[in-house]
């Protein structure tokens, strides 16, 4: 295994829940010298200084202060949410007989099939009571082998292997234990927070997957894992984004939560956090705003489907990506995708310096595909974008299929995305 999968493997075993993608990506950036502001405060930015700031404990924006005078903005968004089940606020089921099961709501677009007979836990964050009239968030991973959503066996149900659907409501509701055991849910939620059970006072946990990422194929070629959209290209380009070194433009990062449920939250890309973070770097370098945005450039980092070995159909005739085929640019006359002529050769062009493979993808006509960060944060903050991502197979699946080779691809893109000397011309010509 080489050590980016390693060290992906443990950023998605530490990052079972959006919250949890957060606090592994700020102390990443806190052992990197980088100083967490609050929104709540004023901010004191000095040239040279390396900063981030959260937002809902869900999404993050970092960014470096450059010593010298810099154009614009060089910036990539990831996103820290993955489909899965939230447990709903009551969330014990009794019954029938003596069993405890969890009463859920499905978060985002998934496959539901694969979630059945898997070892499952519990993550989030929890609200607790500190004192009289105040308290406070805490991240809670149950991280133990804890629940699983039984099949129904084929002796009981003749039809299930003839595409029967999935109903959340009765076929997707989790097992967590039997007998008497009522509270059971409250009760380790609390002692996982460290806290009395009267001072738990609400929750937001999620169901993921217990089974680590991997390896396989004849010669290593795949790695599998949970939550590789999107968090691959969440980790790809923070990896990229430490590596660079900025040549006059000023180096963001962000990552923002419920991409999977169409973004329009306060800590979503359609919600204020980048364009009311733009705002205040701008104002603390005695920059005007609108002129700084239009001289900058963005990736929006989200996987991409690769061509399915059993179903090579479903693929563009002449747009089909490859596992370990390099990063994908995705454009769509739809404009779904925020990539144009403009910002797809800029991003093509920095990657065959930078040695980096490119493959392109187009949606099949008739087979609409998903909107990403992109297009959603430019109708706050308008800038050439290029959406990008890492080919994948069974994309939204609890498990998820990508090669091995790519993650250091996005990396090394990132980098030298990052590093370029950027330069948008008011004759129409850019360079990078």
């Amino acid at each position: 295994m080489s050590d980016t999968n390693r060290r992906l493997f443990d950023f998605i075993r530490r990052s079972p829940s959006p919250f949890h993608v957060v606090q592994t990506i700020a102390q990443r950036l806190t052992a990197a010298g980088y100083v967490p502001l609050l929104e709540t405060a004023a901010w004191q930015l000095r040239p040279g200084g390396s900063y981030f700031v959260t937002r809902n404990g869900s999404s993050l924006i970092a960014f470096r202060l450059p010593e010298a005078a810099w154009r614009g903005f060089l910036l990539t968004a990831a996103h820290s949410d993955s489909p899965t089940f939230q447990v709903k606020e009551n969330g014990e089921l009794h019954g029938p007989e003596d069993y405890l099961r969890l009463n859920t709501d499905p978060y985002g677009g998934m496959l539901m099939a694969p979630w059945l007979d898997r070892p499952l836990s519990l993550a989030g964050r929890v609200v607790v009571r500190l004192e009289e009239g105040a308290v406070a968030a805490r991240l809670v991973d149950l991280d133990r082998d804890l629940l699983v959503i039984p099949s129904v066996a084929i002796h009981l149900n003749r039809e299930a292997n003839k595409g029967a659907a999935l109903d959340p409501r009765t076929d997707l509701i989790p097992l967590l234990g039997q007998g008497d055991a009522r509270g059971t849910l409250k009760q380790l939620a609390s002692q996982a927070a460290g806290v009395a059970e009267a001072d738990l006072l609400s929750t937001e946990l999620f169901l993921y997957l217990r089974q680590p990422g991997t390896v396989l194929g004849a010669k290593g070629e795949f790695i599998a894992a949970p939550r590789l959209d999107d968090l691959q290209c969440a980790f790809g380009c923070l990896e990229g984004f430490l590596q660079g070194r900025e040549q006059g433009c000023l180096p963001l990062y962000a990552v923002f939560d419920n991409e999977e449920v169409g973004s329009a939250t306060k800590q979503g890309a359609d919600g204020t956090f980048l364009s009311d973070v733009l705002r205040r770097v701008c104002a603390a370098a005695g920059r005007e705003l609108a002129p700084t945005v239009a001289a900058s450039l963005m990736l929006s980092a989200d996987n991409a489907h690769a061509v399915h070995p059993n179903h090579p159909e479903y693929a563009d005739a002449g747009n089909r990506p490859r596992l370990n085929g390099g990063v994908v640019i995705k454009r769509t006359a739809s404009q779904r995708y925020a990539t144009d002529g403009l910002s797809a050769a800029l991003f093509a062009e920095l990657c065959r310096r930078a040695g980096v493979p490119v493959q392109y993808l187009t949606n099949r006509s008739d087979l609409p595909g998903g909107s990403t960060l992109g297009n959603i944060a430019n109708t706050h903050v308008s800038l050439p974008t290029v959406d990008i991502g890492l080919p994948q197979l069974a994309m939204h699946s609890v498990y998820e299929t990508a090669g091995a080779a790519d993650t250091d691809y996005l990396i090394r893109a990132v980098a030298a995305f990052y590093s370029a000397a950027y330069r948008c011309g008011g004759d129409g010509t850019y360079r990078i």
